[in-house]
């Protein structure tokens, strides 16, 4: 392997990586399989992919092209050399819009087409549902095919040209009348013309074995198409010329319901006379909340287009009127629609989820049959899994006939496994017998090539076998895909993980209590790997700011599979390699909330710190910003937040402070309030007396470096009529009465002395978990007497909130306490709503700017704070993404730039863009800090600006 590497490091310009981390990452895409490559090259051009395969195959290296990683059966995978095109060969090289094509290189990702192509009225026509990471080069190597192939066909029919590297070096230029073929290819097709006509069935998706019959002479001898579907096993794409569509300038999307599955697969091939761009069928398992859609237990999605709104409307609800329903609605609105879509396009994550939690895996992810027979299939298809005591919820493109389902193997022992291979080999008799294709969209891989026979016959196997022998005389290019297959239940990627619980500290209530079910939530789909961030959505900020796949949520979870394997990461939780890796994570929690499959990634990083650092020493940032709370605690003890801050303001001083606390040097420390919110509240004479009594939680934020955070909330809930009271600094034996301080207090009680509640935030993303545990034991004991009432616990800081109410009783998981707490957490919004329900804020008429903090988003949810900032007349939207200081993350030493870049992305922008009389929003203390920093604006908590309204300001000025 070394002289491996060095060869390729003499003649490749891109980068060469042997290390575990490059290693690691690439070992699986989205399938049930694993394979451990030698190595990964990022060619930069066609000279570096020519003179990767030239090494290569002098030292018999098999080589893999891979794309974004989203393939299902396997083919990404390899054990030579992956080539990976994201890094470099990304670009869009020319969009002609007189001749609606456009030149890509093989790394470029669809949405960044379709981006380049929609001010022209164009469009790339197949759209998968990873349209957001997948790549064209993936996309031609699977000839892909997306919820539009009703109306645009699949990859191959979008393709012009292909500028191809075969394994031994030749440079083709791929197209029709057999441009491009290598040398014996056409002599091969003559001799097996009738073979050709006759061996493959008629169906829209028919993806399975190589496209052969486009290379007969009716079909105009189409090399490019046939090299289409050939899943990186004929020679090496480096750019395609590709055929674009016209899109419709306007869309409508009629949502049909009808009482099952079943029900919606009949209905299907019937709606294809009125020409619909899509006709998509989903069930209400697959539904988080079927609030949003028309009354059914199962659904299609058709799409219809037109020159206008109304002509786009009018054919949709034609479709409506001849369709027979139960129930259907008509969206217009394109926000309306694309909130629809996403329901169906995270059934990929979502499906691998039973109702009930259990794991669901791909592998007979896309099957096809006519359309016609769709229904039929589908019954026969039902009475299969129940023979075998399976469960599955097929959904995806019934209008093509194409069926996606994960399926509740066990892959995990020897029994589950010899049932995973004898459903595959009955299900491939079954699609066959239905005049079907085992692969409809994402290609035979290792999960269907071994079966290929069944659909084929030996013969047509034995020709694609000579075909490939024509392009691939050596056997370089993805061995065991296609051809000569790896036996579909080899290489499982769940093989090598412990199958004992691994002992954590969390309690993973959603993988019962198992880190490795937490870690196998992650199947490739790779949402993280977005690019830009659209609407709300958070996840993965650092991904978007580096790039790098190390730095993305799959990413970060392939390297703990590793770890938890041992295979190639050998040193377990003192990984050094998944250390660096989870460096630049966020804990912004994102992932919890848009992962398809709710990987928590913050939750997991939290975990690793714990045990990597257990009987070690801790970077200073650990003990400087993880110990927070004690901190400043202590300055308020000593009365030295005037002299702290005065200090802090001293250039050197503060220099020297901030790099022995590992503390960037771009930072300025925030100053330390001269009186805590606590203080205030003791010396505070006019108080609320009726009312719904409300606990505010004196966070460690609000207390001693936003007090007036505290103070504003204050007065908004007992405007509202609640009465406010702080939770008990001491342990109480009995209920609280009054505000919850004033108690009869026993002896034991006084000499346990005053404290502090504390959510244990700093400690959890920092993995000071025994320290966290500790600390929110002791918060759930002064607690005792307020989780004996039904009094709700009203937190200001949004990340605090989100901590009591997700890490508490996952950490605590042994404490009943901790539920009880949990379920008491409100958000200053969620407390007015619910409980002054008639309360009617200031009305403020201002627009405002600024983010939904990122926990908000992915923990708590900002339905009620939308309303409440509706009420009071503060209108626009905020931002989603993440404010890039993330608690102590930007401050800490070697984050400013991915810190500051991660700001850059949305928030700063929409405050720049804001107009002067917005009010800036930010109700996390990270977030106000990052605006005050890199933008000079002030932002505020929306319990600060109702409290000005309440106090009728002046007139309104900017932030």
């Amino acid at each position: 392997m070394t002289d491996l590497e060095a060869d390729l490091r003499k003649v490749v310009q891109g980068e060469v990586g042997f290390d575990v981390t490059s290693r690691a990452l690439t070992t699986m895409d989205a399938s049930n399989y694993r394979r451990v490559p030698l190595g990964v090259v990022a060619p930069r051009d066609a000279d570096d992919v020519a003179a990767v395969l030239e090494v290569c195959r002098t030292h018999g290296v098999p080589v893999v092209p891979r794309g974004g990683g989203t393939s299902i059966a396997g083919q990404a995978t390899g054990t030579g050399v992956v080539l990976d095109f994201t890094r470099h060969m990304n670009k869009l090289l020319s969009v002609d819009p007189e001749s609606r094509t456009a030149v890509v290189q093989p790394g470029l990702v669809l949405d960044r087409l379709q981006d380049a192509a929609a001010p022209h009225g164009l469009r790339f026509g197949p759209d998968p549902s990873t349209h957001s990471r997948c790549t064209l080069g993936g996309m031609i190597g699977n000839n892909s095919c997306g919820s539009h192939s009703v109306a645009w066909g699949t990859t191959a029919d979008s393709v012009a040209e292909l500028a191809v590297v075969t394994a031994r070096g030749q440079r083709l230029r791929l197209g029709q009348e057999w441009a491009g073929a290598p040398a014996g290819l056409r002599e091969l097709v003559d001799g097996e013309l009738a073979r050709l006509r006759t061996g493959f069935p008629d169906l829209p998706r028919r993806i399975s074995g190589y496209a052969l019959d486009a290379l007969l002479p009716e079909h105009r001898a189409d090399v490019a198409r046939s090299f289409c579907g050939s899943e990186g096993t004929l020679g090496v794409l480096t750019e395609a010329v590709v055929r674009l569509v016209e899109a419709p300038r306007a869309r409508a999307l009629a949502v049909l319901g009808y009482a099952d599955e079943g029900a919606a697969a009949e209905a299907a091939a019937g709606l294809l006379v009125h020409r619909p761009l899509t006709v998509e069928g989903m069930a209400a398992d697959l539904v988080p909340s079927a609030a949003a859609l028309p009354r059914g237990g199962a659904w299609l999605f058709v799409e219809t287009g037109g020159s206008s709104e109304g002509e786009a409307r009018a054919r949709a609800e034609r479709i409506v009127r001849a369709a027979d329903v139960i129930d259907a609605q008509v969206m217009t609105d394109p926000a309306g629609q694309r909130a629809l879509w996403r329901i169906r396009e995270d059934a990929s994550g979502t499906a691998t989820r039973m109702p009930d939690g259990s794991e669901a895996w791909p592998g007979w992810e896309d099957c096809a049959v006519p359309p016609r027979r769709l229904g039929a299939y589908l019954r026969d298809f039902r009475r299969l899994l129940v023979a075998h005591g399976l469960r599955g919820t097929p959904y995806g493109h019934f209008g093509d006939g194409c069926i996606h389902v994960r399926i509740d193997f066990d892959l995990l022992t020897e029994p589950g496994v010899a049932r995973f291979r004898r459903f595959s080999e009955e299900l491939a008799d079954l699609v066959t017998a239905h005049g079907g294709s085992l692969s409809g969209e994402h290609g035979d891989g290792q999960a269907r090539a071994e079966l290929l026979p069944r659909m084929y016959g030996a013969e047509m196997v034995a020709l694609f076998e000579r075909a490939k022998a024509v392009w691939d005389p050596d056997d370089l290019l993805n061995p065991g895909m296609l051809v000569r297959p790896a036996p579909l239940d080899s290489h499982l990627r769940f093989s090598v993980l412990p199958r004992e619980p691994v002992e954590v500290t969390f309690g993973y209530p959603a993988d019962g209590g198992d880190f490795s079910a937490a870690v196998r939530r992650c199947v490739g789909v790779a949402k993280c790997r977005t690019t830009t961030a659209s609407g709300a959505a958070v996840m993965c900020p650092s991904f978007r700011v580096t790039g790098e796949e190390a730095h993305s949520t799959r990413g970060r979870a392939r390297l703990l599979h590793e770890m938890l394997a041992g295979e190639l990461v050998t040193d377990g939780w003192r990984s050094t390699e998944v250390r660096d890796a989870l460096d630049l994570c966020l804990s912004c929690k994102g992932c919890r909330s848009d992962c398809p499959v709710g990987v928590d990634m913050a939750t997991y990083k939290a975990e690793f710190l714990h045990h990597h650092y257990a009987g070690r020493r801790r970077p200073a940032s650990h003990h400087t910003m993880g110990r927070l709370p004690v901190w400043l605690r202590l300055v308020d003890r000593m009365r030295a937040a005037a002299v702290v801050n005065a200090l802090a303001s001293v250039g050197p001083l503060a220099a020297v402070a901030k790099r022995l606390g590992g503390i960037a040097a771009e930072r300025r420390i925030p100053k330390v309030a001269t009186e805590t919110f606590s203080r205030w509240w003791d010396r505070r004479t006019a108080r609320g007396t009726g009312g719904t009594t409300v606990i505010l939680w004196p966070d460690t934020f609000t207390e001693h470096l936003s007090p007036s955070v505290g103070r504003a909330a204050v007065q908004v809930l007992e405007a509202a009529g609640l009465r406010v009271a702080l939770p008990p600094t001491v342990h109480l034996e009995k209920p609280p009465v009054g505000d919850g301080r004033t108690v009869a207090l026993d002896p034991v009680s006084l000499l346990r002395g005053r404290g502090r509640v504390c959510c244990g935030l700093t400690y959890v993303s920092t993995g000071q978990l025994d320290r966290a545990r500790t600390v929110l034991r002791r918060t759930l004991d002064l607690m005792a007497p307020v989780l004996e009432t039904r009094a709700p616990v009203v937190v200001l800081e949004p990340s605090c909130a989100a901590a009591l109410r997700t890490d508490l009783p996952e950490l605590l998981h042994d404490d009943p306490r901790a539920a009880v707490l949990a379920s008491r957490v409100l958000t200053f919004a969620e407390a007015l709503e619910s409980l002054a329900p008639d309360w009617r804020p200031p009305s403020l008429n201002r627009p405002v700017a600024g983010q939904t903090h990122c926990h908000q988003h992915a923990v708590l949810g900002d339905t009620a704070d939308r309303r409440l900032r509706e009420a009071a007349g503060l209108t626009g939207e905020l931002t989603g993404g993440c404010c890039g200081l993330a608690g102590n993350f930007g401050f800490e030493k070697g984050h400013f730039e991915v810190s500051r870049d991660c700001a850059e992305e949305q928030l700063l922008p929409s405050v720049r863009r804001a107009p002067d009389a917005a009010v800036v929003l930010a109700d996390g203390f990270s977030c106000r800090t990052q605006l005050e920093q890199l933008a000079g604006v002030r932002g505020r908590h929306l319990a600060e600006v109702l409290a000005e309204g309440l106090a009728e300001p002046e007139p309104p000025r900017r932030g």
